[in-house]
């Protein structure tokens, strides 16, 4: 970017963004429930009722409206497969100009309708954004579109910086604390510039998740750092590289960056329907989530503390995981890995020590004679409680591990209790994440065929937009330098789990 405009340009933007002609003021909510049980003030900005079901209507408008008319004459381009997407798309109809959206061809089929239900045209090309990304620029190069870039444009911050006029102007009491989710910073940065130069006392605080923090990584280093991976689950911030005035935005005035995991992301989206009977998508609930997080690490009280809730472009069959994940995130369920004697009475003499807690999960499989392993999943008294039910296990001689944060246990293993062999020496394992489409478990198998034998394989589809996987393959320890080369070659994140506890417990 040639030209960085100074904060109090960024201020005048602001005050005179375009914004209303499509999006709405959204009201600022107090969560009930959630107050009471947190013991502080949580306000809910509730970007998910925009027309679009998303905060990104407002930058994208403001941006095209922007725009001379000869430029929206010619039209406009973007690359999205998400909520940047249909605010391009409707703000191009409002402004009655030719939209083309560049999806990849792993786009869920009701997202591609949303944006062509705006009168938008959509091109699918490549699998990934970045292939997406590149055929829009090629196309912007053909035919003299503008590209209308997500985050990283002065126009696109000032309108989502709107988000932060309203939160002001709606509560002119103290605010302690506004929490914004982080993608690509666009909302973060644009709320920023507004917050700290109009009320300057208030924290500004950004949350992304551990396995898409780009922004945090960013700014630890002083520079924009480019992820090789990022996770899917919270796909409206899955972004490798952040802009370069969003960094330097949010490098100058955030105050904190939160990192939270997938359960206190299923933790919030509880939350907030429990308070609002509204479901968000992920990334709509990840600022709550990194606002439970910062108020119990520092333990506040009476503090007034503001959660934008940034989307709710959901995808119904996710709901499954959500639920399941949900009580993990709030710290209401446990999940262990005993050891106890393999002899008549054992099992009542381990439920007795769990005493009153409700049993959620319990899986065994007879291994030998002397011990067994049981999976057992329980209702807990918070997170607290997890290290008094580990004490009372050792206390009663049973040996014990919490798997209550082991992701492999949780998405995998909890399905494949039982299944040992003796048949294999050199089992590797390893975990693999891919965007989800037709035929994507068939082409990830193909990409496996090798020379090695395949001993163990464990498939779950979190929603339509990314599967997991875990699959055990027999690898000879002279063969170790060739089996990383092939998966490094795979063109699928992956990550070994052959140390894993769960594993090591029950399958290996």
């Amino acid at each position: 970017m040639n030209v960085r405009p100074s904060y109090s340009d960024y201020l005048i933007r602001i005050l005179t963004a375009s914004v209303y002609d499509v999006a709405v003021e959204t009201p600022l909510e107090q969560a009930r429930s959630l107050s009471g049980r947190l013991k502080n003030n949580v306000l809910l900005k509730r970007e998910d009722l925009q027309p679009v079901f998303s905060f990104k209507i407002r930058g994208a408008y403001n941006k095209m409206a922007k725009l001379p008319k000869e430029a929206l004459a010619n039209g406009v381009i973007a690359a999205s497969a998400g909520n940047h997407a249909q605010g391009v798309a409707l703000s191009a109809q409002r402004l009655g100009c030719r939209a083309i959206i560049v999806m990849p061809e792993t786009t869920p089929q009701i997202k591609i309708d949303a944006v062509k239900n705006r009168g938008a045209e959509v091109v699918l090309k490549g699998v990934s954004y970045n292939d997406a990304f590149d055929h829009a620029m090629e196309l912007v190069r053909q035919h003299g579109l503008t590209y209308i870039a997500p985050f990283d444009d002065p126009d696109v911050i000032a309108g989502q910086g709107t988000v932060g006029l309203e939160i002001v102007r709606q509560y002119p009491e103290t605010i302690d604390a506004v929490f914004l989710p982080i993608g690509g910073g666009g909302l973060a940065a644009g709320v920023a510039a507004f917050i700290k130069q109009v009320r300057p006392e208030i924290k500004v605080i950004g949350v992304q998740t551990d396995d898409s923090n780009c922004m945090k990584q960013s700014v630890e280093a002083g520079k924009v750092v480019h992820l090789k991976d990022v996770g899917l689950f919270s796909d409206g911030t899955a972004v490798k590289v952040v802009g370069e005035e969003t960094f330097r935005l949010c490098r100058d005035l955030l105050d904190d960056i939160i990192i939270v995991d997938t359960d206190a992301i299923c933790g919030a989206i509880k939350d907030i329907f429990d308070d609002t009977r509204s479901i968000t998508e992920p990334a709509g609930a990840l600022a709550l989530a990194g606002l439970k997080t910062y108020a119990a690490r520092n333990r506040l009280e009476g503090k007034t503390l503001v959660a934008v809730t940034s989307g709710a472009n959901m995808n119904f069959h996710r709901l499954r995981h959500v639920s399941e994940r949900s009580e993990l995130g709030e710290g209401n369920e446990g999940i262990f890995a005993v050891t106890i004697p393999e002899q008549p009475g054992s099992f009542r003499e381990f439920i007795n020590i769990l005493g009153n807690r409700n049993i959620t999960e319990f899986n065994y499989r007879y291994g030998d004679d002397k011990k067994a392993h049981i999976f057992v999943g329980m209702q807990t008294a918070g997170s607290h409680d997890l290290a008094v039910i580990g004490k009372q296990l050792t206390a009663a001689g049973l040996p014990n591990q919490d798997l209550t944060h082991n992701e492999i246990a949780k998405i995998h293993i909890r399905y494949m209790v039982g299944g040992r062999t003796d048949k294999v020496r050199n089992e590797r394992l390893i975990s693999c994440e891919f965007p989800e489409r037709p035929g994507a478990l068939a082409r990830f198998l193909n990409a496996m065929q090798s020379d090695w034998n395949m001993t163990l394989f464990h498939y779950r589809n979190h929603g339509a937009d990314y599967g997991r996987i875990l699959v055990g393959i027999d690898v000879p320890p002279s063969d170790d330098a060739a089996f990383v080369e092939f998966l490094d070659g795979l063109g699928y994140p992956y990550q070994e789990e052959t140390e894993n506890t769960a594993y090591r417990l029950f399958l290996a």
